[in-house]
Order: C-alpha cells, then structure tokens, then sequence
C-alpha cells in the first residue's frame, strides 16, 4: 500500500498540486517569518508566481532575487512547477 501512494504522489500533476498546497509554508521556510508576514498575496496561475508584499523596501529587495526564489521553490518542492516569480 506504501509503495503505492509514493507512486501515486510522484505523477507531476499529483506532485504539482501537492506542492501548490504547501506554497505558503514552503514561502515562509524561505524568505522567513517577517517577510512571510507582510505577503498579503501568493497566487499560482499557469505556473506562475505572483506575490504581493506591502513594504516598498522589502517588495524591491525581492524583485532582485525572483530568479533565486524560483529556485529555491522548485528545489524545496522537489518538482519544477514554478516558471516565473512576479512580485508587485
């Protein structure tokens, strides 16, 4: 039974949405709790990541390092399902 669930949630579309649903603690693990916080948006259409941060400051220092945070998204969630961050 074991074996079949980890096939089950290894299918890309299983796995995708899966890691869809963990976005918002996977997005708190990597930019931290502060950052976390002032995210009043996290959506995900068509593979796309599109955030939005109250802080001016904190907005422009992201934009800086959306290829990074893609990254690390992908890599965290174990599948590549995120193509682009757009921070507004």
């Amino acid at each position: 039974m074991g074996d079949l669930l980890d096939e089950f949630f290894k299918r890309p579309y299983v796995a995708a949405k899966v890691a869809e649903g963990k976005l918002p603690d996977t997005w708190r693990e990597i930019v931290g709790d502060r950052v976390a916080d002032l995210t009043t948006e996290l959506r995900l259409e068509k593979r796309i990541l599109y955030v939005r941060i109250q802080s001016s400051v904190v907005r422009s220092e992201l934009f800086y390092q959306r290829e990074a945070l893609k990254e690390e998204i992908n890599r965290r969630s174990g599948i590549q399902f995120v193509q682009a961050v757009i921070i507004r």
